[in-house]
């Protein structure tokens, strides 16, 4: 079964720049994305730029409206998703788990569409 996980994160807890915990959180996401590969789980997965490069369309009254940004308010920004392609929820929840962003943001399991297995 695809799921699709969403990573946020909340900018005022994550590791600063430069800084030894942001080495060792890249760490930690290198190792976790050969363990993916080597897994045979990853369908696809990549970062996001920022919210301020976002655009969102609304098309109410058949009229499109065009906002910068994501139009949600949060504190958490969507930053990089996974698809991947396990077993059941249990297995992509045990995944989810050994995102290191879990610690400071979240990580949103979604199945895909049925029409997408």
């Amino acid at each position: 079964m695809k799921y699709i996980l969403l990573l946020r994160t909340d900018p005022a807890l994550a590791p600063a720049d430069d800084s030894p915990e942001l080495e060792a959180e890249m760490a930690a996401w290198g190792a976790l994305y050969g363990e993916l590969g080597a897994a045979g789980v990853m369908i696809s997965g990549t970062g996001l730029e920022l919210d301020e490069a976002a655009t969102t369309l609304r098309a109410h009254d058949s009229k499109p409206v065009l906002t910068d940004g994501p139009f949600a308010e949060t504190k958490e920004l969507l930053f990089s998703f996974f698809i991947l392609d396990v077993a059941d929820l249990d297995a992509a929840i045990e995944w989810a788990e050994r995102m290191p962003n879990a610690r400071y943001g979240s990580v949103e399991i979604r199945p895909l569409s049925a029409h997408e297995q």
